[in-house]
């Protein structure tokens, strides 16, 4: 007897389900290691030390490989119409890298021995981080049909495509003990506190504008006004700038080597002019691939690592306030993070002490470096020394 399609789609899944790989040890500040837990250097959660997952193909068994875990899968899968079967398999087969659209599912969770989880969490577990726990672990995606909705008013339904969550980096590191503020004290900061507290530094008070609330980010139909763009990006191998200044004008944008479907900045196709590039500079540039997306949200902008190495990001609203100290933080691959917070970045701005600026300061600038990291962790101390970097120049009040 012939199986049906939807059986072979179900199978072909199964097949496709991930495991953790660990780092070989003695890695140096190779993009899958490094260490973040030295100040001026952070990762995110326990991924840190895991390559992105790969298919389960005669490399060892499955964390979870159980015939229990089997038949579970297979009960949720074959309750799908073989239209999202195909989906979900192209999701995963393309490991994002070609878009999809949602996969629907009853949103009651389902039950794995003892524990008990939501549809797309399994979804997530099975094909991206098998080391996943908790639902709050996971960020819904700008471009999935389900963003921003709360679970009381998202339906019946859950989205299980697992390339549109992405993995939430961990807490910050503590700040160190010569910085002004705790962090706990800046965010209880009123305005008259933060004031009176920088004027008695010498500091002034306006040193810069604060920025506008995200409603100010974007367009008003029918106002007339030209649309403007919220961030412009420029591309650097070391010390040299790499095509012109990218403007952004969409909720999100790609910024990517190589990719399967989609748009947005392609570096594979800028040339530094050099006749002969630097060997590593062709190395990173390789690593890149599917790259990252930066997305414009209410709460401040966020980085999703799309690639297959860490990337490494400095901002003014992830460094330590009124410190000299530089923190760079590593996303691992399928992590995303808030590189710019829009409020944290007002409260900064009205506490600066200029006295800590190191020569020219821009609050509105983020650096995010490909594969290689730098910083008081790392032996590059300077990002113009990082092969391929991105310098994200946000449109706030300039």
């Amino acid at each position: 007897m012939f199986r049906s399609r939807r059986s072979g789609l179900v199978r072909r899944l199964w097949r496709a389900r991930v495991q953790v790989r660990r780092s070989a040890d003695g890695e140096g500040e190779d993009e899958s290691s490094g260490s973040g837990s030295e100040i001026g250097g952070s990762t995110c959660g326990q991924a840190a030390d895991s390559d992105p997952a790969r298919p389960c193909g005669g490399g060892g068994r499955h964390p979870d490989d159980d015939p229990e875990l089997k038949s579970v899968t297979f009960s949720v899968l074959k309750r799908l119409k073989e239209r999202q079967l195909e989906l979900l398999v192209q999701a995963v087969e393309s490991r994002g890298g070609l878009e999809s659209g949602c996969v629907h599912f009853p949103r009651p969770d389902v039950r794995i021995g003892r524990r008990t989880v939501a549809p797309h969490v399994l979804t997530c577990l099975l094909w991206r981080w098998p080391d996943l726990q908790q639902p709050h672990q996971l960020k819904t995606l700008i471009c999935c049909q389900s963003y921003g909705q709360q679970d009381g008013d998202s339906g019946p339904t859950v989205c299980c495509n697992p390339y549109h969550y992405t993995r939430l980096c961990g807490p910050e590191s503590p700040p160190p003990p010569y910085s002004r503020y705790p962090l706990e004290r800046l965010r209880t900061l009123s305005p008259e506190e933060s004031v009176n507290s920088s004027t008695e530094t010498g500091a002034s008070p306006s040193l810069y504008p604060p920025p506008p609330s995200t409603s100010d980010l974007s367009d008003l139909p029918g106002s007339g006004r030209k649309r403007s763009h919220w961030c412009s990006i420029a591309y650097w191998e070391h010390r040299t700038r790499v095509g012109r200044l990218f403007a952004v004008y969409d909720a999100s944008v790609n910024i990517f080597h190589e990719l399967p479907h989609g748009d947005g900045f392609c570096l594979g196709l800028l040339t530094s002019g050099e006749s002969h590039e630097r060997e590593n500079v062709v190395r990173t540039r390789k690593k890149i691939g599917y790259g990252l997306t930066l997305s414009k949200e209410p709460d401040g902008v966020w980085a999703y690592n799309r690639s297959g190495h860490a990337i490494f990001v400095n901002s003014p609203t992830l460094d330590v306030p009124n410190s000299r100290t530089l923190i760079v933080r590593k996303i691992p691959p399928g992590f995303s993070i808030k590189i710019f917070d829009y409020e944290r970045s007002e409260m900064l701005q009205r506490t600066s002490n200029s006295d800590l600026l190191d020569g020219p300061y821009d609050p509105n600038s983020v650096r995010i470096s490909f594969a290689k990291g730098w910083g008081p962790s790392y032996s590059r101390q300077f990002i113009t020394s990082c092969p391929c970097w991105v310098e994200v120049l946000l449109n706030i009040n300039r």
